[in-house]
């Protein structure tokens, strides 16, 4: 998930974090599916679908690890599995702070993700305070959006929707995944990553400021109002 913050004061605008853990999730439904056919979800895979939408990932998981099913099957299946789960999705440590800080200062932020509606309402259910105070969502079957991550246009539709319209260049991205990294430095954004650690290291350089947690993230380091 991503989040966008636009410009107020001389404060930069920023875009983009996942808020809700789910990848852990999403890592554990693809791999039961896998496993049952005698293969394993590694990260050689798991690195080419982070942040993409359903559809792409499915057709890249079937056709990476050559499963006897059709990627139809393979999105059906996890659709289902992933319904059941994605309410227990917890939000990552530090969003929460950094959620609420910024709205404190009246910067206003909202979300991008490559999640369907239907997807993105059942993770964020117990979350759904938190969510309200974004001023605005995209998802991955907007109608305007005509491409998904790797490529920028998920990051200029969101940066796009703020009232008024934040420019790229004014925009900080928080990722998690390489596709995200490379598609908010193409919309001429700048990007802090936080993966996963097990994500092999040539798929993190690219990122202006790379860290471990959301926890270790200093505000005032992009100009915006430092913790109190």
């Amino acid at each position: 998930m991503m989040l966008c913050f636009q410009e107020m004061y001389t404060f930069p605008s920023f875009r983009a974090i996942r808020g809700e853990d789910t990848e852990s999730l999403y890592a554990k439904v693809y791999g039961e599916i896998c496993e049952r056919f005698g293969k394993t979800y590694g990260w050689d895979v798991k690195s080419r679908v982070l942040g993409r939408q359903a559809p792409e990932v499915a057709e890249l998981i079937q056709s990476a690890l050559d499963l006897p099913i059709t990627k139809e099957e393979f999105l059906t299946e996890s659709r289902m599995k992933l319904e059941k789960i994605f309410p227990t999705a917890e939000l990552m440590p530090g969003v929460s702070k950094l959620i609420h800080h910024l709205h404190k200062h009246k910067i206003p932020i909202a979300v991008a993700s490559s999640s369907s509606e239907a997807s993105f309402q059942t993770k964020t259910t117990r979350h759904k305070d938190l969510f309200g105070l974004f001023h605005h969502v995209v998802l991955g079957d907007d109608p305007e959006l005509k491409r998904g991550k790797p490529h920028p246009d998920p990051f200029l539709l969101c940066a796009k929707r703020f009232q008024p319209p934040v420019p790229p260049e004014k925009c900080l991205v928080f990722e998690d995944s390489p596709q995200g990294v490379k598609g908010a430095l193409e919309a001429g954004m700048q990007v802090v990553m936080i993966p996963d650690e097990k994500l092999n290291p040539d798929l993190k350089k690219d990122a202006t400021l790379l860290l471990k947690s959301m926890e270790d993230f200093q505000p005032e380091l992009f100009g915006l109002p430092a913790y109190d």
